[in-house]
């Protein structure tokens, strides 16, 4: 008997039983659709978190104070300034200040993010405008009294993100002229970038966000001139801060946050979770298998007469152990192609879903997890094959064709 052969009788056998082998096929499916939507929305949720952190800009590092040094020194636009005048593979700087604040015009309120920066955030966060402008030098020179809106407050309190500019509104009892729109960027882990405000830094420390001492900054954003820089402007500005605030090595009252150390995390914290998702998805691949074992003995105890009538015939002992064996791997290959079919309705269902709630999750069907779901699914039936197909050619024929 040719391989052929082998392939059409396994495959007339399992049609012979359509429902048995339809519900047998069942757990591979669910388990195959599983694994493949698991590592689906895993990937689109890295992907995202990816996105989002991109989004804030690109080389950043983030300084901020260290409130549990002995004696901590707050940062402050000077260091801002000396960062930017002493680090030479720094492109950009911007000290911060950040707050709450209720926005309201003509009776519209909304609490939201207040954001008090430099005219260099906009570079480095990436943000644009959509009509008007950003925070002009001669604004934070004359502490002008002028605000940027995120998207969502502008439709919150206008109905509307077009023609704001010149248009008034307070920011807590104070009046502020609107000079900008900002483009929409969406919302994240990180925090919604279209819902803020954003005023000039000086304007804040004097009017709105008053700190103790006055020049204290809440943080320093720096971006590096180039990805392969940002280690030694690090240790530049690191150096830079302790001279400055006469601290040693060890005892900073300051920490830095590069972007790839988030980066990286987020991709280690992701990595961790696909993985966990795959794992319950095999866990259900698995079920499946121990359900084709199952019903390959029943079908073994159903045809010994056959398999001794194969025997007395000629059939070898190799015959018969590939032909069970074809017949669990037909099971299994058969339901992981349909398996793939229900991942893919699956995740695009998933994906609507996300996009109508408005979540940043667009899940992403890897080649790679399609084969990894292919040949587990393969795998599977011929493990849980090999027990029931040993057992079949193993039958002597004598005893098989006495059975009842």
């Amino acid at each position: 008997m040719n391989f052929l052969q082998m392939i059409l009788e396994a495959l007339e056998s399992l049609a012979g039983n359509k429902l048995r082998s339809g519900l047998t096929m069942l757990g591979i499916i669910i388990g195959v659709a599983a694994v493949i939507s698991m590592l689906a929305i895993g990937a689109g949720a890295q992907a995202s978190i990816n996105n989002s952190i991109n989004s804030i800009g690109t080389n950043l590092i983030f300084i901020s104070p260290n409130n549990e040094a002995t004696n901590p020194k707050p940062l402050t636009a000077e260091d801002a300034a000396a960062i930017k005048a002493s680090v030479p593979s720094v492109a950009s700087v911007s000290a911060l200040l950040q707050g709450r604040v209720q926005v309201s015009v003509a009776g519209k309120s909304k609490s939201t993010t207040v954001m008090a920066v430099a005219p260099e955030y906009a570079s480095l966060r990436s943000l644009n405008v959509t009509e008007g402008s950003f925070i002009t030098p001669a604004m934070i020179e004359a502490r002008s009294a002028v605000v940027v809106l995120g998207p969502t407050v502008a439709e919150t309190l206008f109905g509307r993100t077009e023609n704001l500019t010149g248009q008034v509104v307070r920011l807590g009892s104070q009046p502020f002229r609107v000079i900008g729109v900002l483009e929409s960027k969406g919302g994240s882990g990180f925090g919604n970038q279209d819902d803020q405000v954003i005023i000039p830094l000086t304007t804040g420390q004097t009017r709105l966000l008053n700190r103790t001492p006055h020049d204290r900054v809440d943080q320093i954003l720096v971006q590096v001139a180039s990805s392969e820089q940002v280690t030694r402007a690090g240790n530049d500005i690191t150096a830079l801060l302790l001279d400055r605030h006469h601290r040693q090595v060890g005892s900073e009252d300051f920490s830095l946050l590069k972007q790839q150390d988030i980066l990286n995390t987020a991709q280690s914290i992701t990595g961790v979770l696909t993985l966990f998702l795959g794992g319950v998805g095999g866990i259900s691949l698995l079920v499946g298998g121990i359900g084709i074992m199952n019903i390959m003995l029943v079908s073994v105890t159903e045809r010994t007469r056959e398999i001794g009538l194969r025997k007395a015939l000629g059939a070898r002992r190799r015959d018969i152990l590939t032909q069970f064996l074809i017949e669990s791997a037909a099971i299994s290959l058969v339901g992981g192609a349909m398996g793939i079919l229900l991942s893919w309705g699956i995740v695009t269902i998933i994906g609507q879903l996300a996009v109508s709630s408005g979540t940043a999750l667009i899940p992403v069907i890897n080649l790679d997890a399609i084969l990894l779901a292919t040949v587990f699914s393969a795998a599977v039936g011929l493990f849980f094959g090999i027990y029931p197909a040993n057992r079949a050619a193993n039958l002597q024929p004598v005893e098989a064709l006495r059975t009842e």
